[in-house]
């Protein structure tokens, strides 16, 4: 029989008073915790008064961080550290890397949506995830059928929008590269056409809906001590994830069996180049390994990574250009000077085919401007991971077996010990050197993570961007709706716009 040390702790707080419920929660909160000991970091709060400012989270870890680069929240059984240093990044992400892992708190927090996919497992279903991907993204064959999806799908948003612009018709922009980046990633990483952008797809969209609530609902479980006891007696925000977890189930499990019945029957002519065919034909040599819940994991890993962060960062780098007009002028020009088009004759067919390797390679300017908007509105603003032992932080600070450490990305943008004065100006032309992209230590520059975990398809995901943003520049000027009012962020584990970017589109020329 489980005695009360042993049982969950929302389970010992149920079967207690409130009061003795409350007294005990602080207890575990706030004893063992070295609370002024200046070898620890100092103390900020408790992870629960992150609901008083939720909707702002990654604004006040700001401002907390420019006073103090690592700083703690207490938790009932373990510390969360907050740090914006490079150095202890660099000492969590690569030069102890094997001293820190997902740990049981996060890993529970996230397993419903995320299973065991890659975002959410250590060690060897890591190493096995992380050992197929890397050479899938290693292949010519995959990079050739990306490119031509990413620019088939950019030349559809710009029809789109086209249809959109002659009545000067305002559009959540956001919501349009969701689905055109929906409809890209499962075009490339699972062999299916969704048409989700042309509003012809309900199941697509409706799985969609689906994913980016769950995906908000699972992050308020990181603030909610009582998200357990909900999912008990399927309640509240915990009922509703359970739905949208079971949309998600029932969408892809069921493409995995279409899927596997093409493979089986050799009927779809392009069964080698997307990447689930790729994983089906491993899942052959060990079916009770990878099986269809395993496989279910992997493709919504990859979802988040593929459509998620894409989306979201064009989104913030269009608002970005309407703010700062001179710098999406100064974009087209450079689009028009590389793709050789400065008389515009060029339509669309056209200039979709001549966005080559080469053409994407040479726009120096337009990834200085991506960057720059990772740099302000990362696609991912926090991460973290958990301490296997006790450890010391390269800042002298200790940390306790179990604590989780995590590098908030948003705040290292913004801080100006790492980027000068302006370094909340979006100013490209800090990442440029005679003209020439600079990249910076991925420890600094957090937006693709770093170190042994670092993203996979980091060059995926500026190939699409510069493809999609390339289209929708050389053919339209975007500008905010009159009267659109504050464009703000919202808390999930991607950094979604709160209520969609609405934006007008103006041609830059008569016809595509």
């Amino acid at each position: 029989m489980a005695t009360i040390s042993t049982m969950p702790l929302f389970l010992v707080l149920i079967s207690l008073s409130p009061l003795a419920a409350l007294l005990l929660l602080a207890l575990k909160t706030y004893l063992g915790k070295s609370i002024g000991d200046p070898n620890y970091p100092p103390v900020k709060g408790t992870i629960f008064h992150q609901i008083s400012y939720f909707d702002r989270l990654y604004d006040h870890q700001t401002e907390v961080s420019r006073r103090f680069s690592t700083y703690r929240l207490l938790a009932p059984n373990q510390c969360a550290y907050h740090t914006t240093n490079p150095l202890n990044v660099e000492h969590v992400l690569k030069t102890n890397f094997d001293g820190y892992t997902k740990g049981e708190y996060n890993i529970d927090n996230v397993v419903d949506l995320l299973g065991e996919g890659i975002f959410a497992v250590d060690g060897e279903k890591w190493k096995h995830q992380r050992k197929l991907a890397s050479y899938e993204f290693s292949t010519r064959v995959l990079r050739d059928y990306s490119c031509q999806s990413f620019r088939k799908y950019a030349a559809k948003l710009v029809r789109v929008i086209w249809d959109l612009s002659a009545g000067r018709t305002r559009f959540n922009m956001q919501d349009m590269l969701m689905r055109c980046t929906l409809d890209s990633i499962f075009k490339v990483g699972f062999g299916v056409e969704l048409n989700c952008l042309e509003g012809s797809s309900k199941e697509g969209i409706a799985f969609m809906k689906a994913f980016d609530e769950a995906n908000a609902l699972v992050y308020w479980r990181f603030v909610d001590v009582f998200w357990k006891l909900k999912r008990l007696l399927n309640i509240g925000c915990e009922a509703r994830l359970k739905e949208s977890i079971k949309a998600i189930d029932l969408f892809v499990l069921r493409l995995i069996k279409i899927r596997r019945q093409q493979l089986a029957t050799k009927s779809d002519s392009i069964e080698k180049e997307d990447i689930l065919s790729r994983f089906l034909m491993e899942s052959e040599m060990d079916s009770r390994k990878m099986n269809d819940k395993y496989l279910r994991d992997i493709i919504l890993n990859f979802m988040i990574a593929g459509k998620d962060t894409t989306a979201n960062t064009l989104s913030w780098f269009l608002y970005m250009l309407c703010v700062n007009p001179s710098i999406q002028e100064r974009i087209v020009r450079e689009i028009e000077h590389v793709i050789g088009d400065e008389q515009g004759g060029t339509n669309l067919e056209e200039f979709t085919e001549k966005m080559t390797d080469g053409v994407l390679d040479r726009m120096h300017y337009l990834h200085a401007a991506l960057s720059e908007t990772m740099r302000l509105y990362p696609a991912v603003p926090a991460d973290g991971r958990c301490a296997e032992k006790d450890d010391v932080l390269p800042d002298g600070y200790r940390v306790k077996k179990g604590d989780n450490v995590y590098y908030l990305t948003y705040a290292m943008g913004r801080m100006r010990n790492l980027w000068g004065e302006d370094a909340e100006d979006f100013k490209p032309e800090r990442w440029l050197k005679d003209g020439t992209f600079q990249s910076e230590s991925p420890f600094k520059f957090t937006a693709f993570n770093a170190g042994p975990r670092i993203c996979l398809g980091k060059d995926f995901a500026y190939r699409q961007m510069k493809i999609i943003s390339m289209a929708l520049l050389r053919f339209f000027r975007f500008r905010l709706v009159d009267g659109a009012g504050p464009v703000t962020y919202k808390v999930m584990f991607t950094l979604h716009m709160d209520g969609g970017l609405h934006l007008q589109a103006i041609p830059r020329m008569k016809r595509l």
